[in-house]
């Protein structure tokens, strides 16, 4: 800790080096070999394929990352801007009523199946809070349905529905509640036959699906031993070391070590230890505000009784009064 730092330049600090490691992160997983293990587990359409295979042919152009807006009013208009094209498409959004909401990694990919011709719209987002305030999932079909909105005078036009392109929003939970760890679910369109026959073919209908990754200890993923959830666990981890992670990832998965990813997951593992800090720092917080609650109550202290009782630093006092 810096000699003389106060409580708010240390949560300033600190909330630099939590907007870094989200950056990094996001940077990390947007490498095609990442993409490509979490396409190969995750979508029907790449489970045959080899992660090699998909990495160097099935993902058009490259990754973008918090470049392409999610709201209405950028989402296209930023698409114009990169010569009209989704082939690598814009991740972020600013409406004139709400602030700045990127798509944390937004790409194109080709189906195997297909000529070339058709394509699936990709959206990847790691996600830290589980609880946020609002269900995770109807976030991620919301950004489905914006991802299928866009492609409006961009793949298709007036009476052109024919064209639309299926989309996914795959959203990794690093955090979630201890039922949801290791798990990969998916929320998509489901056609029900209430009476009479089915004639529709799915691909009519089948145009968004939400996936969700739950992580959990990279220990414990049951049979997903050297699968996507390990993968991300280890990838991912605050506590693993570098050299174990290079180690991994390399005999593992055979996804080789270029400079630029080792010099990624050096990174993520240094920056790691700040998030630990804040966290740490925070529950630390936490404990002193029910600290100080309790002895006000218990022994009827005044507010400065009690932090003289417990020595908060006079730097930090204005914060607990703003808390209480």
């Amino acid at each position: 800790m810096v000699s003389g730092e106060t409580l708010l330049s240390r949560n300033i600090r600190q909330a630099g080096v939590e907007a870094r490691y989200d950056a990094a992160c996001k940077k990390l997983l947007s490498h095609k070999i990442i993409l490509a293990w979490i396409m190969k587990s995750c979508l029907d359409e790449y489970k045959h394929l080899d992660v090699l295979q998909i990495a160097a042919n099935y993902i058009e152009g490259v990754p973008q990352v918090a470049e392409i807006g999610v709201h209405p009013d950028e989402t296209n208009h930023q698409d114009s801007a990169a010569d009209a094209n989704i082939y690598g498409t814009n991740t972020e959004s600013i409406t004139q009523t709400e602030g700045t909401v990127t798509y944390d990694i937004r790409f194109l990919a080709s189906t195997p199946q297909s000529d070339g011709v058709n394509r699936l719209i990709l959206n990847v987002e790691a996600q830290n809070d589980f609880y946020p305030g609002y269900p995770i999932v109807k976030r991620g079909i919301y950004y489905c349905s914006r991802m299928i909105s866009a492609q409006y005078g961009m793949e298709f036009g007036e009476g052109e529905y024919g064209k639309l392109q299926k989309v996914y929003s795959i959203w990794i939970c690093m955090n979630p509640p201890k039922k949801r760890e290791n798990s990969i679910i998916h929320y998509s369109v489901q056609e029900n036959t209430v009476t009479g026959q089915s004639y529709e073919k799915k691909e009519n209908y089948d145009l968004l699906t939400t996936v969700m990754i739950c992580l959990g200890e990279s220990e414990e993923t049951g049979d997903d031993k050297t699968g996507i959830l390990r993968l991300l666990n280890v990838l991912l981890s605050s506590t693993i070391k570098a050299e174990e992670k290079k180690r991994i990832l390399e005999q593992e998965y055979a996804i080789a070590m270029t400079r630029e990813l080792e010099s990624e997951v050096l990174g993520m593992c240094n920056l790691s230890k700040g998030v630990l800090e804040r966290g740490k720092r925070e529950g630390i917080i936490n404990n002193t505000v029910t600290s100080i609650q309790n002895l006000m109550e218990t022994l009827k202290l005044t507010m400065e009784q009690a932090m003289d009782a417990l020595k908060v630093p006079e730097a930090d006092r204005e914060m607990y009064k703003a808390m209480l």
